[in-house]
């Protein structure tokens, strides 16, 4: 977190800083830069350290107005802790089943559209079939009458 106040405060002079150790790998001899790049660091690093700082000194407070609600006694704050411990718990486990959830919701969308697509390959290839089939029956049906037309008429085959 105060990486992250850090980046905001010193969003100027970071890249700045990164062009400065560029110059320093080309430059390594260069006394001002070095100069004005630890100053910069030092600048940073003191920043950083005041807002660890803070940090933790409202985590202590904190800590102590917990404490201070169960009174001096250890175990009423160890159960409020492991109450906290477990509701976070709980939340987690809500979360990832409504994650799985949603998962399965989206698979089941994707194996529907996946069949729908299969029937209608199905009902496409079915069509084909019988669009086929109908051909046939028809060049056979044409077949048959050329065949009927070229056998003579008068003459009976026993």
């Amino acid at each position: 977190m105060a990486q992250e106040q850090i980046e905001i405060e010193f969003r100027e002079e970071l890249p700045k800083l990164a062009q400065m150790g560029q110059m320093m790998q080309q430059n390594p001899q260069n006394p001002q830069m070095q100069q004005e790049m630890r100053m910069l660091q030092e600048k940073i690093e003191g920043r950083k350290a005041i807002l660890v700082s803070e940090m933790m000194k409202d985590f202590a407070d904190e800590e102590k107005k917990i404490s201070s609600e169960y009174g001096n006694d250890p175990i009423a704050a160890l159960r409020a802790r492991e109450l906290d411990l477990q509701a976070q718990e709980n939340a987690r486990k809500e979360k990832e089943g409504k994650e799985r959830l949603d998962l399965d919701r989206m698979k089941s969308m994707m194996n529907q559209q996946n069949q729908d697509e299969k029937f209608d390959q199905n009902e496409e290839l079915a069509n084909l079939r019988a669009e086929t089939s109908l051909e046939k029956q028809e060049i056979a049906n044409e077949a048959r009458e050329k065949l009927a037309m070229m056998k003579p008429r008068g003459i009976n085959v026993v």
